[in-house]
């Protein structure tokens, strides 16, 4: 697990080794076990060590093949890479000179072309050069776990697995990208392959793109979620005992390492069944959870700490046990350089887990989490009532107002500064919204097509933001992250179990309000039934049957107390930079109906903070420092 970058000059003229290394340097947090770079004349690519399997030289990158003709330089881990190996030694056609899963990438290239990456069971993005065809080929996951972003202006190619490697070359402008910040103010969130850096764009997940000298890049989509129209007849055991298989299969896999791997431990099922397996695997491990300083929490927020729970989990699953506590004064701490490092605005309130990743690194390299079994089991029941009730006809647009997190369209006009308008009016997001949800492929005909089509978005839409985000507060610490669920024999299977064995269609009837994230827990255990029942193998019915709970601060509470100085020291300041965009009387009101706990806007108050942040560090100088 890796950072990578480099460069392709279209126009023929040479890649300066220097620009080069100056963009390696940026992305240094994720590789500091070593680096490596590779110049030929117009091409240059290079890379960021963070050693994980082999962790000796032969294991270095840029890594090639046996006559230099195909080169990569690769983020990620291939989980099926010996069986990979295996049969293309079997063919006699390759030599292997390293015990990486980075030399699977050029053979495999070499025997079958673009369609390498298909037979990849893993967490990557990478870029290769083939020289042959004097073409550039890059990749990303299935389920876009790794990022890989790329700017060209037709005589440049510049891409990296973090926007400010590419910032760091000298012909790239900066600029905000005002489709993006629409985007971004309607969903939390960019759902289409825009960045909020103009010209930036993000390579989509299950894609591969290839670039050549005076052609127009190629994009080709080789995986998609696809739910089963029509599935199979399913009984509850007979699903419960092959899902049970498929996940044991899937954190076993996920366990290849040569360094100290563990796992976060919350109270809840889905960690707590992924660091069972571990621990049956590789005997006594490292946990990690973090928790709130409630002691000016109210209400809700009370049940915010799970530090009780992880620790009952942690004592019957027999790990060594780590954990923090937040207090209100540690986000304001921490924001300028977690920003920095998210740079690629998404969904969530990441705080928290900068602060458990940082944990976790102090005592492991690789850690393994829970992201995915709820979209991908129907974990957030109180979502999907929209499936379930609303007509075929009046589906996308109810689903889109209830997705609409921060500002409704009604109120766009009172947010965003006039002369923004006319632009942002070219990218109407309830369109971006509906073009997500068409990519579904269903007929929306019954409501089990919907509720689907609702999983496909959050899988598409809200689960990828996660996984960008998580992507970089782990290798802000030089730590890797891993996704036992979001293992492609699972996935495959998760998508032909029918909805009636994921939900409870009692838990369906109740609208909630995303701020309030445990308005509805009374009929929030009515999701992932089918994964609640193969847990059950492992877990205790205490856990099995517990609600679901979000990993979320008492922000509601903070931004009305021990932070509001702060907030109001930024966002109250209409020489703050995120007015250059917003109308700062818009801003003011909603601050006034939070602080008066008429309306709880915390999503709202953090994406002001991580917009006023991003413009400090992106576009008015660096205060990494």
């Amino acid at each position: 697990m890796c950072g990578i970058c480099g460069v392709v000059q279209l126009n023929g003229e040479p890649v300066q080794a220097a620009t080069l290394d100056r963009m390696n340097k940026e992305i240094a947090h994720r590789g500091p076990d070593g680096h490596g770079a590779w110049i030929d004349g117009p091409v240059g690519l290079a890379h960021r060590r963070l050693a994980i399997i082999d962790l000796t030289e032969t294991g270095r990158q840029p890594m090639r093949n046996e006559d230099g003709s195909v080169l990569v330089t690769y983020s990620g881990e291939i989980y099926n890479f010996r069986e990979l190996r295996a049969e293309l030694e079997a063919t006699g056609r390759h030599t292997f000179h390293s015990q990486s899963d980075t030399e699977v990438l050029v053979h495999g290239y070499e025997e079958w072309g673009e369609e390498s990456v298909c037979k990849l069971n893993g967490h990557f993005a990478y870029a290769l050069w083939d020289s042959r065809r004097r073409r550039l080929f890059l990749a990303r996951d299935r389920f876009g776990t790794r990022p890989l972003y790329y700017f060209t202006d037709g005589t440049r190619f510049i891409f990296g697995s973090e926007v400010k490697a590419i910032l760091a070359h000298p012909d790239v402008p900066r600029g905000v990208d005002l489709a993006a910040l629409n985007e971004y103010f309607t969903f939390q969130n960019v759902l289409t392959d825009l960045t909020l850096f103009k010209g930036v764009r993000l390579l989509p997940p299950g894609c591969w793109m290839s670039v050549e000298a005076g052609k127009a890049p190629v994009l080709h989509r080789y995986w998609d979620y696809r739910f089963d129209p029509d599935p199979p007849k399913m009984e509850m055991g007979e699903a419960a005992g092959e899902l049970q298989r498929l996940f044991r299969q899937a954190v076993t896999r996920q366990l290849m390492s040569e360094v100290p791997l563990g796992c976060y431990l919350s109270g809840g099922m889905d960690s707590g069944s992924i660091t069972a397996v571990a621990r049956e695997n590789l005997g006594r491990l490292c946990t990690f959870t973090l928790g709130f300083d409630l002691s000016s929490a109210s209400g809700l927020e009370l049940g915010f700490d799970e530090r009780e729970r992880a620790e009952a989990l942690s004592n019957l699953i027999k790990t060594e046990h780590y954990e923090m506590v937040l207090h209100a004064g540690d986000m304001e701490q921490v924001l300028p350089q977690l920003i920095w490092h998210v740079e690629d605005l998404r969904v969530g309130q990441c705080y928290p887990n900068y602060y458990v990743a940082r944990l976790a690194s102090k005592f492991v390299k690789v850690v393994l989490s829970g992201a995915g079994g709820d979209e991908l089991f129907g974990g957030y029941p109180w979502r999907y009532y929209r499936g379930l009730n609303a007509p075929p006809d009046q589906f996308q647009r109810s689903y889109y107002d209830f997705w609409q997190r921060l500002v409704s369209d009604e109120d766009k006009q009172r947010l965003f500064r006039g002369e923004l308008q006319g632009e942002m009016s070219h990218h109407p997001t309830f369109e971006v919204f509906r073009s997500v949800l068409d990519g579904a492929n269903l007929p929306l005909e019954s409501a089990e097509d919907r509720i689907n089509a609702c999983l496909y978005f959050e899988l598409k839409a809200f689960l990828h933001g996660l996984l960008v985000i998580e992507d970089r507060i782990s290798f802000a610490h030089g730590l890797e992250t891993r996704a036992p669920f979001l293992d492609n024999d699972l996935v495959d299977f998760a998508l032909r179990v029918p909805v009636s064995l994921k939900l409870d269609p009692e838990s369906l009837v109740t609208e909630v309000d995303e701020d309030d994230v445990l308005k509805s827990r009374m009929r929030a255990s009515g999701g992932k039934l089918v994964l609640r029942e193969a847990m059950s193998m492992s877990m205790p019915a205490h856990v099995t049957g517990r609600a679901k709970q979000g990993f979320s601060a008492p922000d509601a509470s903070w931004f009305r107390g021990e932070s509001i100085d702060y907030v109001n020291s930024l966002l109250r300041d209409t020489r703050s930079p995120i007015y250059e965009f917003l109308k700062p009387e818009y801003v003011m009101g909603r601050l006034d109906e939070h602080t008066s706990g008429h309306i709880n806007h915390r999503l709202f108050i953090w994406s002001l903070l991580s917009f006023e942040w991003w413009l400090r560090n992106f576009a008015s100088g660096d205060v990494r420092n």
